[in-house]
């Protein structure tokens, strides 16, 4: 059974920092992307970061480029994201989902297999 947990998220000061970790269990890691999406109250649900099987190729959403990072830890089975200098409309609840795929990333909701149930990111002023 595959499974993605996210965690760390919660309240945060804008400009202050925050990790959030998506654990995968169930899935051959090594063949899979995994991606960072996020969807506040209202909206739909928007790419944030993405990266490739090997963890080799990243790709970020304009709107967090040099603030945040994806990372990978192949002996963990998990990957994070470093919200660094998050501000109010970063608020949102913040899914990881997993696509298995040779390499490269995808930044399209659709072609993902497997989705998290997501964590709650809130970024005070």
């Amino acid at each position: 059974q595959v499974q993605l947990v996210e965690s760390g998220g919660g309240l945060v000061q804008a400009g202050a920092s925050l990790r959030l970790s998506c654990v995968t269990s169930g899935l051959v890691y090594s063949t899979y992307a995994v991606a960072w999406f996020r969807q506040a109250p209202g909206k739909a649900r928007d790419f944030v970061a993405s990266i490739s099987p090997s963890g080799f190729i990243m790709h970020y959403a304009d709107s967090v480029q040099g603030r945040f990072t994806i990372s990978r830890d192949d002996a963990k089975d998990t990957v994070f994201l470093q919200m660094n200098s998050p501000q109010p409309e970063d608020t949102a609840v913040y899914y990881c989902a997993a696509e298995q795929r040779c390499s490269g990333v995808s930044s399209t909701p659709i072609t993902y297999d497997y989705w998290g149930q997501g964590t709650q990111v809130i970024v005070a002023a």
